[in-house]
């Protein structure tokens, strides 16, 4: 047996291989969830996105065998078998012998589903989710296993029958009902009827999950994923080295197992830093993403606010308070990028507000009031995009202090990112007056 090829060993080494990289992925994605705050749906902006809403939709689907009003469902029917199966075999003493055993199963004898895009609402609005190509997590709405007289085994069942049929039907379904909460982890993008924002599979992004169960659930799903495959890996590593050596006539030794052990150890060290080191500078990139959301906001700002001026002129007399306004607006045109002083948003809004309760030709105007509400608009927008980069912000920074990520981050130069805070003057009550 001497010289022979380690297959065994080769077999072992292929599948811990392929366990490391399941892994490696799960624990990739357990942080990536971990490591992105919830969005409001009227504050996702482009790029990698978590939600938790309800399913929402206008015109929803019928289940198939529960008859539920849903946005997605998947149903199979499946027929138990069963039979006895003689063979032939020759004994130690070379006669010939016969023996008989009974094997069954279930085989899917109808299957199918539908899905649809969707709204998810919070308590902010509304998103559109675009279901296909996601993993998709549901909750099961109708189990039942019946016989050839009960109504449903032809009623929702094929007429035809698998060889060697018990006629016993297993009926399952698994669906997302209209109200059902989710939680959404995928890639934002622009709409293209809408100027909304809309969740849909992206061929880049390392995730995409509408899942019924909890992010805690989901998250702690991916840990338990990542440490059993690892230990399934060194199982699969140990018990081929064990078997090759017993294939080749040869007593396995304690120190091999030490060493092989110690080598899978490190190929997990380090595909682990090389994983820990990629979601900080995924996190780096998505805290620079959502600076420059805040830029995007205040260039929409500064694009409404001379259009909003020019009506403001236009249908109202010169008075001190008018002027006023404009010179406010036109400061605001001239907010300057997130981290540095602007100015304040809320005063903005009351000032607006204000001038229309003051003026009725202005509160008649439909100008106005257009630009008026996607003025508000912007503003909340704004506020959220902000709200969003603390948030990631503070991720970020936990991250560079928490041991063991902290090493990994200090060898790479990461630097903490300053939250965003209100100056002085954001933080003053703002008084509106305007004379009858």
């Amino acid at each position: 047996m001497q010289g022979q090829p380690p297959w065994f060993l080769i077999a072992g080494g292929f599948l811990c291989l392929l366990c490391l990289f399941f892994a490696q992925r799960a624990l990739r994605r357990k942080r990536l969830i971990n490591d992105t705050p919830t969005s409001k749906t009227t504050g996702v902006f482009i790029g990698m996105t978590e939600l938790k809403g309800a399913a929402k939709a206008e015109s929803p689907l019928t289940s198939f065998l529960a008859s539920s009003r849903c946005v997605h469902y998947s149903y199979d029917i499946s027929e138990h078998w069963s039979r006895t199966v003689t063979e032939t075999y020759r004994d130690s003493n070379g006669n010939t012998r016969t023996r008989t055993r009974r094997e069954s199963g279930w085989k899917t004898v109808d299957s199918g589903g539908s899905q649809i895009p969707f709204y998810l609402e919070d308590d902010a609005g509304v998103i559109r989710i675009l279901p296909e190509g996601a993993k998709i997590e549901p909750v099961r709405v109708f189990s039942e296993t019946c016989g050839r007289t009960d109504p449903l085994y032809y009623g929702k069942g094929p007429a035809f029958s698998v060889m060697n049929s018990d006629h016993r039907r297993r009926f399952v379904e698994h669906a997302i009902p209209l109200q059902q909460d989710l939680f959404v982890v995928g890639r934002a993008r622009q709409r293209e009827d809408i100027a909304a924002a809309e969740v849909a599979e992206d061929s880049e992004a390392s995730l995409y999950l509408i899942s019924t169960r909890s992010e805690d659930e989901v998250s702690s799903g991916l840990g338990w994923t990542y440490f059993g495959l690892m230990f399934l890996g060194a199982g699969l590593l140990l018990g081929s080295w064990a078997l090759q050596q017993n294939h080749s006539g040869m007593q396995p030794q304690p120190v091999h197992f030490i060493a092989l052990g110690g080598i899978y150890g490190f190929i997990g060290f380090i595909a682990w830093a090389w994983m820990v080191y990629n979601s900080l500078v995924g996190l780096k990139n998505r805290v620079q993403q959502a600076a420059s959301q805040i830029d995007v906001q205040l260039k929409r700002r500064a694009d409404l606010i001379p259009r909003l001026i020019n009506v403001v002129k236009g249908l109202t007399s010169h008075e001190q308070e008018t002027q006023a306004v404009v010179t406010e607006l036109r400061s605001q045109a001239g907010a300057t990028a997130p981290g540095e002083e602007g100015a304040n948003p809320h005063a903005l809004k009351r000032h607006v507000i204000a001038l229309a309760e003051s003026y009725p030709e202005i509160k008649s105007d439909s100008s106005f009031m257009k630009l008026q509400e996607n003025l508000i608009e912007t503003e909340e927008r704004i506020a959220l995009a902000r709200s969003y980069f603390n948030e990631i912000t503070t991720f970020y920074n936990t991250r560079l202090e928490v041991v063991p990520d902290r090493f990994l981050a200090a060898m790479a130069g990461m630097k903490h990112r300053p939250l965003m805070e209100a100056d002085e003057f954001e933080r003053a009550e703002v008084k509106v007056s305007f004379a009858e």
